[in-house]
């Protein structure tokens, strides 16, 4: 294989997996339409029925259509579960001569249970009887599921008839399937490995979306764990391809992997986007209150072993017997394979749900999955983590755009919550010792029980009176003043932050709160510096007017400083009397002004 064929945008292909009964012609089907022989084994050919997964497409118009052909026997299951898993729409096909049949509820029950939504009724080998019986007995099985409604078509492989009335609705069917996300992490599900001559290790499966390219970094999970590979090179229908998109058939050349160490449900992932897990919470879609505590749990191509422990009415605990990549929202089959039938479908949860060791958790957690719907809401799962690493968030599938910046997160509940234990154990330190004001950083953070000390700046907004500054957090001279004035002196510092020596006037002061009795306690605090009457700035500005006013020429007039420090003469006149007082500056002969020179006297 190799990828050198250019950018590969035109190698995207829509992809729709068959469903159905043994032997009712879907492989047939998949023939018609691609002229592709979708079995890839003799023995399926010799045996007349798919026993693996098969995989053809064409072009209807201006589309390209990729087909998964699974097998229809209830041995091979497992094998069908990993051909439609990844796949948004389903051709489901009943046999007229034949009707609906057992297969035909199992994969029903599957693809149900996976979400999917869309696709085609088709009644094949119409030649053979009036397919109205099996279209009206199809019909009302799939009432009430989430296939109720799709589009029908009756077709006869053998004469042709209805296969132009097939392809129109698939070019309809493609059409309406969602525009697959050409930016989100990458993970693909293996279904096939082999090794090519000349090539090395080849993987196969469904890009559901994302978008990979030649010499990606890429790692590939499975049972022993997760490791870095490389791309080689990729083909999508059968030709190399520099980079191919979702929702595509693609087959991966990884480099220095050998063969014999991956197996269907590995997995190909963006690096460091997403987490592995073997505990999830589910909802569970199934009304059946007596599952089995063993189950076999279904999600993309893999087919994993898990411990059920049911919690609510339609909540559980999956305790997998190897993580897998899941996130919030993730679709999968639980199936009992002692009885070969699917038990539920299950939406995913929480992908980091917490220990339940105490008396009750059980029940308490019970309660908090009510509450949850399986879509990830960015301050839905903040405020219920309370305290969580941004990447972590982002690799559970939640949006963390908005969320606010930095490696960790902080929900404002929590960080009350944090803000409080902190202020306590600091009086509690300066009631002990006060000689030894404030409490180291470290000390802190344990106090707030927060896990990284970089979360002290993030808590301490809610901390009125705190400050965390030469490795300690302590008690500020503004520590006695009212939240109502700690609030506007908040305020007034995002003013000043963005022009410092844009002194507010009454009428914002007014609206922060900030009276005369407000401001003088603030500049009592030592946190404002008072240059005239209602005239106020942070305390600091006239050591910052200076750096500034060193830029000027050795003399300066009063217009000239106001425009360096890019404010008004309401404020520059007092800003440089006050200057002129504490001796920063020196008026010349001429009126102007000069910074006095460090450490010298006066000009004469």
């Amino acid at each position: 294989m190799r990828g050198d064929r250019g950018p590969g945008n035109g190698h995207r292909a829509r992809v729709v997996a068959t469903a159905g009964h043994v032997d009712h012609g879907k492989s047939t089907l998949v023939r018609a339409l691609t002229g592709m022989e979708p079995d890839r084994f003799a023995e399926e050919r010799r045996r007349g029925m798919t026993i693996d997964l098969g995989f053809a497409w064409t072009d209807i118009g201006a589309r390209t259509v990729a087909f998964v052909d699974v097998p229809g026997h209830e041995r091979f299951v497992t094998t069908m579960l990993a051909g439609i898993g990844p796949v948004p729409a389903v051709l489901l096909v009943v046999a007229a001569d034949e009707g609906w049949m057992p297969q035909s509820a199992e994969h029903l029950d599957a693809l149900a249970a996976l979400g999917v939504r869309d696709g085609l009724l088709v009644i094949t080998r119409s030649d053979l009887l009036e397919p109205d019986l099996a279209l009206d007995d199809a019909r009302s099985h799939l009432r009430g599921t989430t296939l109720e409604g799709i589009p029908a078509v009756a077709v006869s492989a053998r004469t042709g008839a209805g296969m132009d009335d097939l392809r129109t609705a698939l070019g309809t069917l493609v059409d309406r399937l969602p525009a697959p996300d050409d930016a989100a992490d990458v993970r693909l599900w293996v279904d096939r490995a082999f090794t090519v001559r000349g090539a090395g290790t080849v993987v196969t499966g469904t890009l559901q979306a994302g978008r990979l390219r030649v010499d990606d970094d890429l790692e590939l999970a499975g049972t022993d764990g997760t490791r870095r590979v490389s791309v080689r090179g990729l083909q999508s229908r059968g030709e190399p391809v520099g980079e191919v998109g979702g929702v595509s058939r693609v087959a991966v050349n990884l480099r220095g992997v050998p063969r014999e160490t991956l197996t269907r449900g590995d997995v190909l992932l963006t690096p460091g986007a997403w987490l592995t897990t073997d505990t999830v919470d589910v909802r569970l879609d199934s009304g059946d209150d007596d599952l089995p505590r063993e189950l076999t749990l279904h999600v993309g191509s893999a087919a994993v072993t898990v411990h059920v422990r049911p919690l609510g009415a339609d909540t559980a605990r999956l305790r997998l017997r190897h993580p897998l990549p899941l996130r919030i929202g993730d679709r999968a089959v639980l199936r009992d394979p002692g009885r070969r039938r699917v038990r539920a479908g299950i939406s995913v949860l929480d992908v980091r749900p917490p220990d339940l060791r105490r008396r009750g958790s059980a029940a308490a957690r019970a309660v908090v999955l009510d509450t949850m719907d399986g879509r990830a809401d960015p301050g839905t799962e903040l405020r219920r983590r309370g305290i969580v690493r941004r990447a972590e968030l982002a690799a559970m599938g939640v949006p963390v755009d908005g969320l606010g910046s930095g490696p960790w997160l902080v929900d404002p509940d929590r960080a009350v919550t944090a803000a409080r234990d902190l202020a306590a154990a600091v009086d509690a330190h300066d009631r002990a010792d006060p000689l030894d004001p404030g409490l180291p950083t470290e000390a802190a953070r344990r106090s707030a029980d927060l896990p990284d000390t970089r979360l002290l700046d993030a808590v301490l907004p809610y901390a009125p009176g705190l400050v965390h500054r030469d490795g300690r957090v302590v008690r500020t001279a503004a520590a006695g003043l009212t939240p109502a004035v700690v609030a506007g002196l908040e305020a007034l510092r995002e003013d000043l932050a963005r022009e410092p020596f844009a002194a507010p006037d009454a009428a914002r002061l007014a609206e922060l709160g900030l009276g005369p009795r407000e401001l003088a306690s603030l500049v009592r605090a030592g946190e404002l510096l008072r240059l005239a009457d209602g005239v106020v700035l942070l305390a600091g500005a006239d050591d910052r007017a200076v750096a500034t006013l060193a830029g000027l020429p050795t003399e300066f007039t009063a217009s000239a400083a106001r425009q360096a420090l890019g404010t008004s003469r309401r404020v520059a006149v007092p800003l440089l009397e006050l200057l002129g007082r504490t001796g920063r500056t020196v008026r010349t002969p001429n009126g102007a002004h000069r910074l006095r020179a460090s450490g010298g006297s006066a000009p004469p």
